[in-house]
């Protein structure tokens, strides 16, 4: 799969793949909601596919969807996922915790790099992923001032670092009270144990010690698992943050 365009970030030292599928720009001149899916190299197909899925369902708002991508697929030197997408080290991965420079480069450099070459809509933007990748979608969601509005996390990694992410949200809930956003979270079924035991917690933690503004959509998909449910979380996920009215369900 070729990229659109490719953009080196000096904050990571990466030159990443952007794919962009466009709306019409004739028929729909914007501005346009975005929608960035990390792991683009694997999982921007299935975002696409899903979109188009959604849209021939009801009558949609014209959407810009992204991707960021290495041009390589996963466990490849080149993929960088194990870096950028980790809030912290762990030896695990040694060349993890490089979550807050990804974000930067994402916020500072691509993003003003998309308002250059499309008429994006400043107020609706959209993050997902899956794993790995919708752990960096927590990380990013759970900021003071969080840069993403919309929010799609696809069976995340919970389990980094003793769950990192949670002390991450408790230890910004403890400094606020509001956070405006909206959450769409989701797993198979027929996830791992400690898979759907970690997003219980995250669930739990958040209906205990809420943020004001902060909408949640949380949905588990029977008969699927960690590899199979991306197709049904993106359809879902994608028509809860960006139809209208479904999230009303």
């Amino acid at each position: 799969m070729n990229p659109t365009f490719k953009l080196s970030s000096p904050e990571t030292g990466t030159e990443y793949w952007l794919f962009v599928e466009a709306p019409d720009a004739a028929a729909n001149p914007g501005p346009w909601p975005v929608m960035v899916f990390l792991d683009g190299d694997a999982f921007f197909p299935v975002g696409v596919a899903a979109w188009r899925e959604v849209a021939s369902r009801k009558p949609v708002r014209p959407l810009l969807l992204v991707g960021i991508g290495y041009g390589a697929g996963m466990g490849k030197p080149a993929n960088k996922r194990g870096r950028d997408y980790t809030p912290t080290r762990h030896g695990d991965e040694p060349a993890s915790g490089g979550a807050a420079l990804f974000l930067q480069f994402v916020t500072a450099a691509l993003w003003p790099e998309l308002a250059r070459r499309y008429p994006v809509d400043p107020a609706v933007r959209g993050l997902g992923g899956h794993s790995l990748s919708s752990l960096f979608v927590l990380y990013a969601l759970f900021q003071a001032r969080p840069f993403f509005t919309h929010h799609l996390a696809s069976a995340p990694s919970i389990w980094w670092d003793d769950r990192n992410v949670l002390r991450q949200a408790a230890d910004l809930r403890a400094r606020q009270r509001e956070l405006p956003s909206t959450l769409f979270v989701c797993a198979g079924e027929d996830d791992t144990a400690s898979m759907a035991a970690d997003l219980a917690l995250l669930e739990q933690q958040l209906a205990a010690t809420p943020f004001a503004r902060l909408q949640i959509i949380s949905r588990r998909f029977p008969g699927l698992n960690h590899y199979n449910v991306l197709p049904t979380a993106f359809t879902d996920g994608l028509a809860a943050l960006f139809a209208p009215g479904a999230g009303d369900r």
